[in-house]
């Protein structure tokens, strides 16, 4: 019984990471349903922070989690440098979330010259309502099964992708297919990559995150907020969520070869003239983005904000 209980914790934690993921890489994949309503609950008046640089857990004096926040990162050109003085921004999202969080990004966007955004799609897609609405395959039926569960909502019902500063920087189906081919790679193996690496690191789970637990939450009345607690566990370690992506060459379609898309792009845009720049992607996407701005931009970061993505308190 515990190890079919290991085996259950392990793939739902892997699939649901590699949905997250793939969330930004489906083209129209929202379910249109009216958003989550939340229930307030007292907690203590300060919250002790959780480390991260791009993405991080919250957690209240008691030890208990609180919240699940997301970063802006801020990169500036060095001096001397080609885009000495230019502002890229590096925007993370977890592409389920709360209503209230998406419209603060779409605030957000209004201050940027351009806002580089991800959608595995064709060239010159335009992201509507309609489009969100719509289910789309096995993906899709994932997709909504995760945000039923944990009660929150999809990023395409809520950001304005019709903003004039918006601009796609993503492959389309057909890059996407045709890298995925040349490495020799495909959903499934990343499936069981990610699933070897729960298994490995399953002894340094968190409690929250036991077995006992994961089968107590499923069938809990307050499910969504257990559920979103022991997610926001897993997804706390960035590195080692994408790195589970990564083939034997340590890359992946899913991240670094679409960053690498990214990046071409956002190169065209600075060189267009553009002063301030985001790049809003998945959380996952940082850590590989912030070391090209480095190393083939000659930036260096400069401030960090945080935004709450899931209130970890609420049902």
């Amino acid at each position: 019984m515990h190890a079919m209980q290991s085996w259950l914790k392990t793939m739902l934690l892997a699939v649901g990471l590699l949905v997250m993921a793939l969330l930004g890489a489906a083209n129209a994949l929202a379910q249109a349903v009216a958003p989550a309503e939340f229930k307030e609950q007292e907690k203590p008046a300060t919250a002790k922070k959780a480390t991260g640089e791009y993405l991080r857990i919250t957690k209240l004096d008691n030890g208990k989690p609180d919240s699940m926040e997301t970063a802006i990162v801020r990169f500036e050109g060095l001096p001397g440098s080609k885009y000495a003085g230019r502002v890229v921004d590096l925007i993370g999202v977890v592409h389920i979330g709360q209503k209230e969080y998406y419209e603060q990004l779409n605030q957000r966007f209004a201050d940027y010259d351009r806002v580089l955004y991800e959608l595995v799609a064709p060239e010159g897609t335009t992201v509507n309502k309609e489009q969100a609405g719509e289910v789309r395959g096995p993906l899709g039926a994932m997709q909504l099964g995760m945000k039923d569960i944990l009660n929150l909502d999809f990023q395409l019902e809520h950001v304005d992708y019709d903003a004039k500063n918006f601009r796609h920087a993503d492959m389309s189906p057909e890059e996407f297919a045709a890298d995925m081919a040349d490495r020799g790679d495909s959903i499934m193996k990343m499936v069981f990559r990610m699933l070897g690496s729960g298994m490995a690191t399953q002894a340094s789970a968190e409690p929250a995150a036991s077995d006992t637990a994961l089968l107590f939450a499923l069938f809990a009345p307050d499910r969504a907020r257990r559920m979103k607690q022991i997610m926001a566990s897993q997804f706390e370690d960035m590195e080692i969520a994408t790195a589970a992506m990564a083939d034997a060459t340590g890359k992946s379609t899913i991240i670094t070869e679409r960053n690498g898309k990214a990046m071409s792009i956002l190169t065209d845009e600075l060189d267009r003239g553009s002063r301030k720049v985001a790049v809003f992607y998945g959380a996952g996407h940082l850590p590989d983005m912030a070391d090209r701005l480095r190393n083939d931009f000659q930036m260096k970061k400069t401030q960090t904000e945080w935004f709450q993505a899931w209130d970890l308190q609420k049902n």
